[in-house]
């Protein structure tokens, strides 16, 4: 089995309130998140979870504002080394680089340099996902279509990159193990990505915000399925050694550097 070595590279962040990451709680807090792009290395393989939110942050913005009344504070915040191809660099990573792209959820945020990394061999993003959470949702979408994906990012997908898009099932190991399985919870399209590293197993997911989500049962606020919540938590506390949510900063807290080897 290979083992690979992870690293965390901050992409942005933002505040959003407490209910929204913990379920019926923290209703006069804000929490702050941080957004993760992860580097995978190891077995001749770069490959990156999310690729940041987009170049212009202002109709990502836009949206944001206008659900929460123009809450300043709810704008996505990024300095020049945070962006995708700076923060690569500072790891010693060219986005040349970057053989495989893994995204979770299909959401602005996380999906908005895909078409940087013209480079990689295969972009990983649930099936189920990009069916219900982009080309047929089975209700409507609670922001409009492109803080889901951005226009550009839908035409490289579409056109130049389509013969590169792998759409996982419900779970599959697609490089040496280096599994996806389906997480639900979030986003129709959130994923667990497990990953083996000389620690253990490493399981990162957007299906959890904070470790206080998934290391005290509390429910994801922003979450479609409480079921699939209770489901997906309790699967992933069995299978992982280590669990890294996407928006926690505590995880920059726990790993020094964002290293996990």
């Amino acid at each position: 089995m290979p083992e690979y070595k992870l690293r965390v590279l901050k992409m942005g962040e933002s505040e959003v309130p407490g209910p929204e990451v913990y379920w019926q709680s923290h209703w006069f807090s804000w929490e702050t998140l941080h957004y993760y792009m992860v580097v995978i290395q190891g077995d001749g393989i770069t490959a990156i979870i999310n690729t940041g939110p987009p170049p212009d942050l202002t109709a990502l913005n836009e949206c944001w504002m206008a659900g929460y009344n123009g809450e300043e504070r709810t704008k996505m915040r990024r300095a020049e080394n945070e962006r995708p191809d700076a923060a690569l660099a500072s790891v010693g990573i060219n986005v040349e680089d970057i053989q495989y792209v893994f995204i979770t959820p299909i959401q602005a945020y996380a999906i908005g340099n895909v078409s940087l990394f013209s480079a990689a061999k295969n972009i990983f993003i649930s099936r189920r996902g990009w069916i219900e959470d982009f080309f047929a949702p089975p209700r409507p979408l609670g922001f409009p279509r492109g803080c889901v994906i951005p226009e550009e990012q839908v035409i490289y997908l579409t056109t130049r990159a389509i013969d590169r898009v792998h759409l996982v099932g419900e779970e599959e190991e697609v490089l040496p193990g280096i599994n996806v399985i389906w997480a639900g919870v979030h986003h129709r399209s959130s994923v667990a990505v497990s990953i083996p590293t000389r620690k253990g197993r490493v399981m990162v997911s957007d299906s959890f915000f904070k470790y206080g989500n998934i290391e005290k049962s509390h429910p994801l606020g922003l979450s479609e399925s409480l079921d699939e919540c209770y489901e997906t938590y309790a699967r992933i506390r069995r299978e992982a050694d280590i669990v890294l949510p996407l928006y926690d900063p505590e995880v920059m807290t726990r790993y020094p550097g964002g290293l996990i080897e």
